[in-house]
C-alpha cells in the first residue's frame, strides 16, 4: 500500500525520476534531476539539490505533498511579473538572453570564481545595454563573498549597472549581510539565509536585508512560505528552485497569494532547461515578462515523462532511495 501522508495516500512507488539537460551550467550542475510524484489531487515534484541533507529535504517533500494532495490558498492576482535569468555567460550571450526575454528586470549571476569581477562587470554592462535605462538589474552572488569583498564588488557592479535594484545574498551569514548593508547604498536581499536557516520562521533578517527571497519548494510549501513572509516583515521576491513546470506551479501559487508583490519574481527558469515534462501549452514560460496564474496545476505528459525519464539505473535508484528515506523520516 502507498504511504499515508497527512491522511492522503501518496503513490511514491509510481514516482518518476527525471533528468533534463540544462542549456548552461547553473548552480554547478548541467543536468537537472528530480522525482515527479502522483497524488490524489495532481502531481508534485521532489527535487532537492545534492548538497541538501535529509532534514532539509523533508521541506522539499512537504511542498510536493501539499501540491498533490491539498492545493493552495486563493490567489490575489492573476499574473506574476518575472525577471529573466542571466547565468554565467559571456557579455554577448548575456545581451541576447536579456533582449530576447521580454522582461523588464534581469537577475545576473556573479561571483562564479574568485577572479570573476571583470567578467561580472562585462556581463552586467551587457544586460544594462539590453534592458535600456528603464529596466531593473539585480545580481546574485550566492553567499560566496566576505564582507570587504562584497562591499568593493557591489559598488563596482552598481556603477556598471547604472544602479542595481538589489544584490542577493552577497555573504553567507546574517551578521555578514548586516555588515554589508551598513556600508553600501544598494538594497540587500536574503535568500539562503532564510531558506537554509534552522527555523525560517525565526531567522531575524529585518536588520540584515531589505528584501526577502522566498523559494517555497525548500521552505515546505505555499502556506508555510506565507508564514515565513509574514515573519520576515520585508518585501518579498518569489524565486524558483529550478523545477519543471510541475514544481514551478507551486512557486507561482505563492507569488499569487502574497498580499503585496513589489518586485518581479525569479520564475522564468524554464529557459535554463532544454525541455519540460508538461505540454507546451501548459508550460510555465513567461510571455512579455509575465506568468499567468492558473487555478489547475499542470500535469506531466506521459510521452514527455518517457522522454526525460532518468535512465541511469544507479541515479534512478539513488533518487528512489532518497525519496523513501525522507518520506519515512
Amino acid at each position: 500500500m502507498p504511504p499515508v501522508q497527512g491522511g492522503h495516500l501518496i503513490d511514491f512507488e509510481n514516482a518518476h525520476p527525471y533528468a533534463i539537460p540544462m542549456r548552461t551550467r547553473f548552480r554547478g550542475i548541467t543536468v537537472r534531476e528530480g522525482v515527479l510524484i502522483p497524488g490524489p489531487a495532481g502531481w508534485g515534484e521532489f527535487c532537492p539539490f545534492a548538497d541538501y541533507d535529509d532534514r532539509e529535504c523533508a521541506a522539499w517533500l512537504a511542498t510536493a505533498i501539499e501540491q498533490c494532495t491539498g492545493g493552495w490558498p486563493e490567489p490575489v492576482r492573476d499574473r506574476i511579473p518575472v525577471n529573466c535569468i542571466v547565468p554565467v555567460v559571456g557579455p554577448e550571450r548575456a545581451y541576447e538572453i536579456t533582449a530576447g526575454s521580454g522582461c523588464g528586470t534581469a537577475k545576473v549571476k556573479v561571483a562564479d570564481h574568485a577572479d570573476s569581477l571583470n567578467e561580472d562587470l562585462a556581463r552586467v554592462e551587457a544586460v544594462r545595454d539590453a534592458l535600456g535605462p528603464g529596466g531593473a538589474v539585480r545580481v546574485d552572488a550566492n553567499g560566496v563573498w566576505d564582507v570587504d569583498t562584497a562591499v568593493t564588488h557591489i559598488r563596482e557592479l552598481d556603477r556598471a549597472a547604472g544602479g542595481l535594484e538589489y544584490v542577493e545574498q552577497p555573504c553567507r551569514t546574517i551578521e555578514e549581510l548586516a555588515a554589508v548593508r551598513r556600508r553600501v547604498d544598494v538594497r540587500v536581499a536574503a535568500d539562503e539565509s532564510i531558506r537554509r536557516a534552522e527555523d525560517p520562521l525565526r531567522v531575524a533578517v529585518a536588520g540584515a536585508a531589505d528584501v526577502a527571497v522566498l523559494k517555497c519548494t525548500p521552505l515546505g510549501g505555499v502556506r508555510r512560505s506565507l508564514q515565513v513572509a509574514e515573519a520576515a516583515g520585508l518585501p518579498c521576491v518569489v524565486s524558483s528552485a529550478l523545477e519543471t513546470s510541475v514544481g514551478l506551479a507551486a512557486q507561482v501559487a505563492l507569488a499569487a497569494a502574497l498580499p503585496e508583490l513589489e518586485f518581479a519574481c525569479g520564475l522564468g527558469t524554464l529557459s535554463l532547461l532544454t525541455g519540460d515534462v508538461v505540454p507546451t501549452a501548459a508550460a510555465l514560460r513567461p510571455v512579455d515578462g509575465y506568468l499567468p496564474v492558473r487555478r489547475t496545476p499542470p500535469a506531466p505528459d506521459p510521452d514527455l515523462l518517457d522522454t526525460y525519464a532518468l535512465t541511469d539505473p544507479g541515479r534512478a535508484a539513488w533518487w528512489r532511495d532518497r525519496l523513501a528515506r525522507v518520506s519515512a523520516g
